[in-house]
């Protein structure tokens, strides 16, 4: 009467249909092989690490908080029609297009085509006499009419010099400089391309691309993104320019990019507060370093054009700081690819062996670790040559030494730059590999009780005897009607 039956039937009997979903052997398997899918991507924590995480993060963000509140700019700088920087960037602009283009003689619309100056020719190349385009060089001349503003459908000439980058094309949009004290026929000119539409497409193909993988998610990373650079062009930029240490932005700022990013996009779980504490002692460790080797190598930060603009314009501006915080922002995007990265293997390896110890544990996590940073800094480096290709190009062409060019401060500052982000990048990933597992391995006694044990199964439904609850109460059905 109480045997087993060694051939159970599935077929036409009506009470098995609640058999296939019990709770012993469906709590079970999912304990086993789907407990994420239950609870999200990442496991939940016991209460007492949620408090401890929670008293680090939530007094961190609460300064942040109070960091933008303390240094929000109170408005930006008056650029109206009497007050502007005189950059070009703030210049009054209006749309315009390309009507024809017709190929002219270089001196009869009066332009001379530009030679290199060398000395003893400098004459010769200002009247046009003996140079090598001289008055026979052929220049391009666009007729453009201006499509916008209280001046539409007025057209003006653009001479296009032989050796000028920039060709126009009939039919071409472009953007077009306004000075209304310029003299009647020199109040337009051709400012730049419109790219309005190209760059447009390509940013709609960007985030269907990014909509289409990671579908909500996705969603979330681009609100994020937004919300970053946003964070980036009106809190950033503007308190700098308004006086404030640069370092002291870039790190509030940054960490304020930092918090809303990673959250939006990873959710409000203790493997997303375990990638912010591994990414903020990067950070901490990365400003550390570039303050102390940016002093040490007695960089100034003024190397460019731009650099120099900025310190004209705004000679309060700290140049150095604006460098150092330049490393901590560009440092920071990276360095969440790889604290996320870490933390998710450390609690996937977890879930695929819940009886790892923390040893195996974090030592299967570096694995994967050692081959991120291996691609990762190479990543850096080649971005950064990609970047500087005209320079280092001109280094070659002057035949220096690899010493003389590592050294220059133009070269130097940023290699400093590089490998003081990459110091940082590397020590993110046994920083957060180990806060991670120290986490994962806390927390081991809901899953250690049910992973382990096989009767398992039979305890989670109270009435059932055995292991084999499922098949057992099949069993006594059938023999109950065969009665």
């Amino acid at each position: 009467m109480t045997s087993t039956p060694q051939h159970p039937q599935a077929g036409r009997d009506g009470p098995p249909a609640p058999d296939h979903h019990d709770d012993g052997q469906g709590h079970a398997h999912g304990a086993g092989h789907g407990h994420s899918h239950a609870h999200g991507p990442a496991t939940p924590v016991s209460s007492r690490l949620r408090k401890v995480i929670a008293a680090v993060l939530i007094p961190f963000a609460a300064a942040v908080a109070a960091g933008l509140i303390v240094l929000w700019p109170g408005g930006t700088p008056d650029h109206s029609a009497g007050q502007r920087s005189g950059l070009g960037f703030d210049q009054q602009t209006v749309s315009g297009r390309v009507v024809k283009v017709e190929e002219v003689n270089c001196a009869a619309v009066g332009a001379q085509p530009r030679q290199p100056a060398e000395p003893g020719q400098d004459s010769a190349a200002q009247n046009g006499g003996g140079g090598a385009g001289g008055g026979k060089g052929r220049c391009e001349k666009a007729t453009v009419e201006v499509t916008s503003g209280k001046d539409k459908g007025r057209r003006f000439p653009e001479i296009i010099q032989p050796s000028s980058s920039r060709k126009l094309s009939a039919g071409q949009e472009l953007k077009l400089a306004y000075a209304p004290k310029a003299p009647e026929n020199l109040q337009y000119s051709v400012s730049d391309v419109d790219r309005s539409m190209p760059m447009a497409l390509l940013a709609g193909l960007f985030a269907l691309a990014v909509v289409a993988v990671g579908r909500l998610r996705g969603v979330f990373a681009l609100v994020a993104l937004a919300i970053s650079f946003g964070v980036l062009t009106l809190f950033i930029l503007p308190a700098i320019l308004q006086g404030s240490n640069p370092l002291v932005v870039a790190v509030i700022g940054g960490s304020a990019i930092m918090l809303i990013a990673l959250y939006m996009c990873h959710g409000l779980t203790a493997r997303t507060s375990v990638a912010v504490l591994g990414t903020l002692v990067s950070l901490l460790l990365i400003g550390v370093l570039g303050s102390v080797f940016i002093g040490w190598a007695s960089l100034t930060g003024n190397t460019d054009d731009q650099t120099g603009l900025v310190h004209g314009l705004y000679p309060d501006i700290e140049i150095r700081g604006l460098l150092l915080a330049g490393v901590i922002i560009g440092s920071l995007g990276v360095l969440d690819d790889v604290t996320v990265t870490q933390t998710s293997a450390v609690w996937e390896l977890r879930d695929a062996d819940p009886a790892a110890s923390r040893r195996k544990l974090y030592a299967s996590a570096m694995r994967i670790g050692r081959d991120h940073i291996a691609s990762v800094v190479n990543t850096l480096v080649l971005a950064y040559a990609g970047a500087s290709l005209p320079l280092l190009l001109l280094f070659s062409i002057a035949d220096s030494g690899v010493g003389t060019v590592a050294t220059s401060e133009i070269v130097a500052e940023e290699i400093v730059r590089t490998l003081v982000g990459s110091i940082g990048l590397v020590a993110s990933v046994p920083v957060t590999t180990a806060l991670a597992v120290l986490v994962v391995s806390a927390d081991r006694a809901p899953l250690g009780a049910a992973a382990p044990g096989k009767p398992v199964e039979g305890a989670e439904v109270p009435g059932q005897p055995g292991p084999r609850v499922g098949r057992g109460g099949r069993g006594k059905r059938r023999r109950a009607r065969a009665r």
